[in-house]
């Protein structure tokens, strides 16, 4: 075989692992963006190295693009970036690969938002286990092997990381599509109603809603009760030409499904620019986050265009 063929043989190896590789870097990053050049810089180190030499490049291609993440994770600049307050995952439309594999409930939950934010409270090592552990099987000697650490090392971590997820999530489970729009809607409704109460009704007694502002502040806006959520929601609803000209045009109104859970997206001439989504606890919603910040929804944009959407809930806002 000569060097052609041999490097179109390895590049075919490489591309094999790629989304399996963009979803472990996503889950350990919360960014799309960042998880695509973790996948590229892991490409980089895979032409670099002596293939012949690679027994299982599966295995060496998670180590380097885990480590690598960890490195991002690590770093001067992703400190500043989420200690600063003003740090939400990117959210992604359900179907997109990067958010597989999806075949189990614990594996579903790790690309959860919900999930995804709780993990800024664990270590990079902790959460390099939990993810590895939780939602790629990989068992213990592998996972030692891949973060240089011993195997009770990575037991104690997904151990303290599961401790602190469970004990901070709050509601949890899984919706069925129909329920998840009915949530949507009566939300909708009641945010248009102009009656507070019944926005209220819709919400768990601890409810907490969380902005990024259009990434036009420098921290998160949170709301922490029922009432003034509630407030929130029907000003922040409430359609205006000065809205309208922020958004870039007139908006349809759409329910999805984002990163598993219900959500409204706002999308004026095919291009996102608005997405609000909700965990929901026993029927009531728990947690509402509103991401609008534009380097967080392009890749939501172009797997919307990709999408076949149905009816909007609003033909005009």
């Amino acid at each position: 075989m000569d060097s052609t063929a041999i490097d179109r043989f390895d590049t075919s190896r490489f591309e094999a692992s790629r989304n399996r590789l963009a979803s472990l870097a996503y889950r350990l990053l919360g960014s799309a963006a960042d998880a695509e050049d973790a996948v590229q810089d892991t490409f980089l180190h895979w032409q670099a190295a002596d293939r012949q030499r690679i027994k299982v490049p599966e295995a060496w291609l998670t180590k380097v693009a885990t480590n690598l993440c960890l490195d991002k994770l690590r770093s001067a600049q992703a400190r500043r970036e989420r200690t600063a307050g003003a740090w939400l995952p990117e959210p992604l439309l359900d179907g997109d690969p990067m958010l597989g594999p999806a075949d189990t409930y614990e594996q579903r939950e790790t690309v959860s938002l919900a999930v995804l934010t709780l993990m800024e409270r664990l270590s990079p090592a902790e959460r390099a286990v939990y993810v590895l552990r939780e939602a790629f099987s990989y068992s213990h000697a592998e996972i030692a092997e891949i973060l240089d650490v011993t195997e009770s090392a990575s037991q104690q971590h997904l151990h303290r990381a599961r401790h602190r997820i469970t004990t901070a999530r709050r509601g949890g489970g899984e919706l069925d599509p129909q329920s998840a729009r009915k949530i949507v809607e009566e939300f909708l409704a009641a945010a248009s109603s102009g009656r507070t109460e019944r926005l209220v009704a819709l919400l768990t007694d601890g409810a907490t809603a969380i902005s990024d502002g259009a990434g036009l502040t420098q921290k998160l806006l949170r709301y922490d009760t029922p009432e003034r959520i509630a407030a929130i929601a029907r000003a922040g609803f409430k359609s205006t030409p000065a809205k309208q000209r922020l958004a870039g045009g007139v908006s349809e109104v759409h329910f999805a499904l984002v990163n598993g859970a219900p959500a409204i997206l706002f999308v004026p001439d095919g291009k996102v620019v608005g997405a609000v989504t909700f965990d929901v606890t026993d029927g009531k919603i728990a947690t509402v986050r509103g991401i609008a910040a534009p380097t967080r929804l392009v890749r939501l944009t172009e797997a919307w265009r990709q999408h076949e959407p149905g009816a909007p809930l609003i033909t005009e806002w």
